[in-house]
């Protein structure tokens, strides 16, 4: 379970520490230190000197505009920039660089990399992702947003919801019914549709936390060329459950660092807080380190397989399940030990202003915030109940489950 940091990608992880060490603001404390007026003008312009510098799709084929890297080239990238807490691009690029490229360049046409890739690093593609819907989200197949031909053109109409970024993007990756008489998995197709038009209604959704990221997307007679659809008709199963493994563990040592960083964060909280001599504290906070120093051996194993050659697979869902719990948890310890001071301060972190002598208001709103963001993190990228039937089924072999009501 080693990954083989030898000593040329060691010299170029020293780099890549140059790189942010020149070009970041020399009092660089994270995106979030910035004033909020100020986040989205210098991630635009840390995005172009990313493009530039060819850092911002590290592991693309250089043909595309891509860095062109190994794989271990783009962990060091990952991880010097998570370290940091530099940004990686834009919000749409989580999306548009981290899944659906990596789709593209493995299912697409060669037409359809010629066209897409270059668009999407140069930000004038920004794709949000069009798969959940009222009745069907973790039941994806059970989706029912359609997609009829007409001529050379789809013809879509339905409803998708918890679309992120949606307000920020100007296309959409979407699943739609194409074959009304087939099995719901075998009726999908993946079909790649632009936003502006007149056929498609974006309304925002503002989360638990009062910010915006969601939108619920409704399809009246949209339409997009029937050259748009990635794979076959009718094939759209297979092509999103490879771009859910990007999602679910393509950031398999990266993650680890975020979330040790919290682990951290909770330890020094307990530390503020006169609590650090309670044993059962201690004890929480012991197996909260565990958990984190055992995800990132997980990372590591993932990193270990996936460059001797083995694909991404159905073992991403363990490191969903695996830091998405870890960071529920985390959270909920470090809400524990702020005691009434959290619970004064909820208010705080839903916008609500408070009076400015109030005690304990940083850590206690950073506090709640994280808890309002960890809460749904269990159920976006596919529940952790469907995880567990995944693991289930396709790493232990298990029986699938029962199909239909009793």
């Amino acid at each position: 379970m080693d990954p083989s940091y030898d000593e040329s990608t060691e010299a170029y992880r020293q780099s890549i520490k140059q790189f942010l060490a020149t070009n970041l603001p020399r009092s660089w404390q994270g995106l979030q230190a910035l004033a909020p007026d100020q986040r989205g003008p210098f991630a635009e312009r840390w995005r172009a000197l990313l493009a530039e510098h060819r850092l911002l799709a590290p592991s693309w084929p250089a043909e595309y505009g891509g860095g062109g890297l190994s794989l271990i080239e783009q962990v060091i990238v990952h991880e010097e920039f998570t370290k940091v807490g530099a940004p990686t691009g834009v919000p749409t690029d989580v999306l548009s660089i981290n899944m659906l490229g990596p789709t593209i360049i493995l299912c697409g046409t060669p037409e359809q990399k010629q066209h897409y890739l270059p668009r999407i690093l140069s930000g004038e593609d920004r794709w949000c992702q069009g798969y959940s819907e009222p009745d069907a989200g973790s039941d994806l197949a059970g989706l029912k947003t359609r997609a009829e031909l007409d001529g050379d053109e789809w013809v879509i109409n339905g409803q998708k919801i918890w679309t992120s970024h949606t307000h920020l993007a100007n296309w959409i990756f979407v699943l739609c019914r194409t074959d009304q008489s087939a099995t719901k998995h075998k009726g999908i197709s993946f079909l790649l549709c632009p936003l502006d038009q007149p056929g498609i209604d974006v309304r925002p959704i503002v989360n638990a936390a009062g910010s915006h990221e969601f939108n619920e997307v409704f399809f009246t007679d949209a339409r997009t060329a029937a050259a748009n659809i990635i794979g076959e008709p009718n094939e759209g199963w297979r092509i999103t459950n490879q771009l859910l493994a990007y999602e679910r563990g393509g950031d398999s040592t990266t993650i680890p660092l975020v979330v040790q960083a919290i682990v951290d964060r909770v330890i020094e909280t307990a530390r503020e807080h006169g609590r650090l001599a309670d044993p059962v504290v201690r004890q929480r906070l012991t197996l909260l380190q565990a958990r984190a120093s055992t995800l990132h051996a997980s990372g590591l194993r993932t990193l270990t397989n996936a460059l001797s050659g083995q694909p991404l697979g159905a073992e991403s869902s363990l490191s969903k399940i695996h830091w998405t719990e870890l960071y529920q948890d985390a959270t909920i310890a470090a809400i524990e030990l702020c005691g009434a001071d959290a619970a004064a301060h909820l208010s705080a972190a839903t916008h609500v202003p408070l009076p400015p002598d109030a005690m304990g208001t940083t850590a206690a709103v950073e506090w709640v915030n994280h808890l309002l963001c960890a809460r749904p993190a269990s159920i976006y990228s596919g529940s952790n109940e469907i995880q567990r039937n995944i693991i289930g089924e396709r790493v232990l072999g298990l029986p699938r489950e029962p199909q239909g009501r009793v």
